[in-house]
């Protein structure tokens, strides 16, 4: 037996035992509601990025199929924080609504308290509630998601046998594993839309950023799992998948037979009902030509790129350990940009980190001016505990780093503006998401470059993929008509 048969063989087998303990919390479950007298509810709060949004998906489907109903107040028998830590603040955040769980408890007896995800990844957080947080029940972190249902048999057993009084704290933390847990009870929160983890852990080790250590090292999913989840995925209505990785270009290198991942995408664009492919996060150094072409012959993947900048400076670049030039960025978008005329490109920027001067920022408006992107989420730079880059010196003062982030920002929003107004007076195709929250009369849903559009329509169009004549420019939205056809 190698070594994928070997991981596939100990991934079955728990997969079979969690649903094992899915059964048993069901009844469990049900004698609770039976004793009384009502339905038992859970709130799963996400806070972070797509892959935490990801597994509070999984962690509502093993929920449901367990027996309790779904609410959005905070104050339901159980509450699970699955926790972001990118930033100090996020760690910060959480504790501080910890404390209104704590009132919540306390008023109800049989509410109990989770919580999952990155932050719990760190010793010292976990130390931290231990302490500080007695109240809390379960912590768990995010290679072991799957045992859900097995930690939550162990609080409710351990409450029966030492009664409600004596308090227990389950608390199971993974450093690493290379399973990958298929086939558990998922609860989308679009029915036409969906994300799909394709890998899971980062190798970077960016300077500045935390997620290598928390989410463990690269592995990827092998296609032949993805695709059949997709499958399911179309049979069930999806019409867009979302492909989700830490850096989904390297995706299938740590399989015994590697895939790339532009040989991945034309795998999925061959599946009936799939007609629109995303993906994130694409890292520079590792996209290909081969993905560019994949991208550009495609009829379903979306002319969508979001390219995570950081720096236009080569210097900070080699600091946050990046591995390409400014140079090598300006030249990857424009090979893009050639290749796919009408693609969308967007990134991450940061300011402020360690050692910044006038003209590193100097360099990274350049490169926003030379590539022209469509839009850019523009971060302030935060200190991270754990990094490299927390220990370097030469931090930036706070006034110089918020003068350089409005001189960034001003450039990014003029850009930005200009570039969605290049689609002024066009036709295309929109994936409607829903009614717009702030007119009641208007639909709103995305191009494939992801530009947000609203229109007039009815409501039985949600879901749907309707053509769309952009009349208006808001500046980073649309303003637009139904076409009959």
């Amino acid at each position: 037996m190698n070594r994928e048969e070997d991981i596939k063989e100990r991934s079955d087998q728990e997969s079979t035992l969690q649903y094992a303990y899915m059964e048993q919390a069901k009844e469990m479950i049900k004698q609770q509601v039976a004793s009384l007298g009502r339905d038992l509810t859970f709130c799963v709060v996400t806070f972070g990025c797509q892959m935490n949004a990801r597994d509070s998906e999984k962690l509502t489907g093993i929920l449901e199929q367990i027996g309790y109903r779904k609410t959005d107040q905070e104050d339901a028998d159980l509450v699970i924080y699955n926790t972001c830590t990118v930033r100090d603040n996020a760690n910060t955040r959480v504790y501080g609504r910890l404390g209104k769980l704590k009132n919540y408890k306390q008023k109800n007896p049989h509410m109990l308290i989770a919580l999952c995800g990155c932050m719990m990844q760190e010793p010292s957080a976990v130390e931290r509630i231990k302490e500080k947080y007695r109240f809390v029940d379960m912590i768990f972190g995010t290679h072991n998601i799957f045992k859900f249902a097995e930690l939550l048999v162990t609080k409710l057993q351990t409450e029966q046998n030492n009664g409600s009084d004596a308090h227990s704290m389950v608390i199971d933390i993974w450093k690493d594993t290379d399973l990958i847990v298929e086939d558990l009870p998922i609860e989308r929160k679009y029915p036409f839309k969906s994300g799909v983890n394709i890998m899971f852990g980062c190798n970077n080790f960016c300077s500045y950023c935390i997620v290598p250590y928390v989410r463990g090292r690269e592995r990827s999913r092998k296609p032949e799992d993805i695709l059949a989840e997709i499958r399911r995925l179309a049979d069930d209505g999806v019409k867009e998948i979302m492909l989700l990785g830490q850096n989904v270009n390297s995706y299938g290198k740590n399989l015994e037979s590697p895939v790339t991942f532009a040989k991945l995408l034309q795998m999925i664009e061959e599946i009936e009902g799939i007609k629109r492919i995303r993906f994130m996060t694409s890292h520079p150094k590792d996209l290909s030509d081969e993905l560019i072409e994949a991208m550009a012959s495609s009829g379903k993947i979306c002319h969508h790129l979001h390219l995570p900048l950081q720096s236009g400076s080569t210097d900070i670049l080699s600091k946050m350990n990046r591995r390409y030039t400014k140079e090598q960025f300006i030249d990857l978008a424009a090979r893009v940009r050639k290749a796919i005329p009408d693609i969308a490109i967007t990134t991450d920027i940061i300011i402020g980190f360690p050692g910044e001067t006038d003209q590193d920022v100097d360099d990274t408006i350049d490169v926003i001016q030379k590539v022209r992107f469509d839009g850019a989420f523009t971060f302030i730079y935060s200190k991270r505990t754990g990094t490299p880059a927390a220990a370097m010196e030469d931090q930036v003062p706070e006034d110089v780093v918020k003068r350089n982030f409005d001189r960034v920002l001003n450039v990014v929003q003029d850009v930005s503006r200009e570039m969605a107004e290049r689609f002024e007076g066009m036709t295309d195709t929109v994936l409607v998401e829903g009614i717009n929250e702030q007119d009641q009369t208007l639909l709103t849903g995305r191009l494939g470059n992801n530009l947000l559009v609203h229109f007039p329509g009815d409501a039985k169009l949600i879901g749907q993929i309707v053509r769309v004549r952009l009349t208006e420019c808001k500046g980073f939205y649309y303003l637009g008509t139904r076409c009959d056809s």
